[in-house]
């Protein structure tokens, strides 16, 4: 039998409220232990983004039109900053392009494999072609705000769409390597200036051969402040790498997230490129001034 016929068929496999068994395995998977204080206000939804995994493995199983139309159509409803839409996405299906971009973007082996390829895009092209046709200057578009601002509106319209896809029982990874090479993939994608590639996704129907599991996140005592920040992050952080470290090691990995951690922020080795974004921002007409 093909991974396509082993495929969810639901449409909206989100059908009963969960118990509250089911949401104290969510909490404790999702913290790699126990920890996470329990809550009542559960639902699907919340459950289904606790159980939220990057999905590298994917069937055969076709994303049709009409289930992209909502994903994206979900996308479009996020929270904009000062009505501005200032991102785009690029839908790419077509496997010739997927193999000319997979080089360019990190060249991991999942992204020619799942059926939709899609690149989340920092635009402010549309807001530069209003003022060009007004005759107005277009500083604002220079500064930095202006481009944070478009990172920030395509990752709340890429969160919205990995909430829809999930809720479909389809699977997503974000790809941080579609910033490793910002020019060359841009003209691949025939960007017009002001704009940037954000982050890429893969998305498809999981694999039923994908075994990957839910990884640790730190508890929520870490991350969660209340009325101003508590800066004693030390013991918390030591915690969370013992049970990070714990996760790898059921893979037979050695892992030392501390290290890790440290070693990435050390010098710009582990950037792949993406240590000189900013020149590339202002090359594709993003100065971030």
């Amino acid at each position: 039998m093909s991974e396509a016929a082993d495929a969810p068929t639901s449409q909206n496999p989100d059908l009963h409220q969960p118990t509250r068994d089911e949401l104290v395995e969510a909490l404790r998977v999702r913290f790699g232990g126990d920890g996470a204080p329990a809550f009542d206000a559960v639902n699907p939804t919340i459950l289904r983004q606790l159980q939220h995994r990057s999905v590298r493995r994917f069937s055969d199983r076709d994303v049709t039109d009409d289930q992209l139309r909502a994903i994206l159509t979900a996308a479009q409803a996020a929270s904009t900053s000062s009505n501005q839409h200032s991102w785009s996405v690029i839908v790419v299906r077509d496997q010739a392009r997927k193999e000319q971009l997979k080089p360019l973007i990190g060249n991991q082996p999942f992204i020619d494999k799942a059926p939709v390829l899609l690149f989340w895009i920092a635009d402010l092209h549309r807001s530069a072609a209003l003022a060009e046709r007004a005759e107005r200057p277009f500083a604002g578009g220079a500064l930095l705000e202006a481009t944070l601002v478009a990172f920030v509106d395509a990752a709340l319209a890429a969160q919205n769409a990995t909430v829809a896809a999930e809720s479909l029982g389809m699977g997503i990874t974000y790809i941080g390597g579609a910033r490793n090479h910002p020019e060359e993939t841009a003209a691949a994608l025939a960007l017009p200036p002001h704009t940037a590639v954000a982050f890429g996704m893969t998305l498809g129907w999981p694999s039923p051969t994908d075994r990957a599991k839910i990884r640790p996140r730190p508890l929520p005592e870490i991350v969660v402040h209340h009325e101003q920040y508590d800066a004693d992050v030390l013991p918390g952080l030591d915690a969370y790498a013992e049970r990070i470290n714990a996760f790898f090691a059921e893979y037979g990995r050695e892992f030392d997230w501390q290290t890790y951690i440290t070693e990435h922020f050390a010098d710009d080795a582990d950037f792949f490129g993406r240590e000189r974004l900013r020149e590339a921002l202002r090359d594709l007409g993003l100065p971030s001034d």
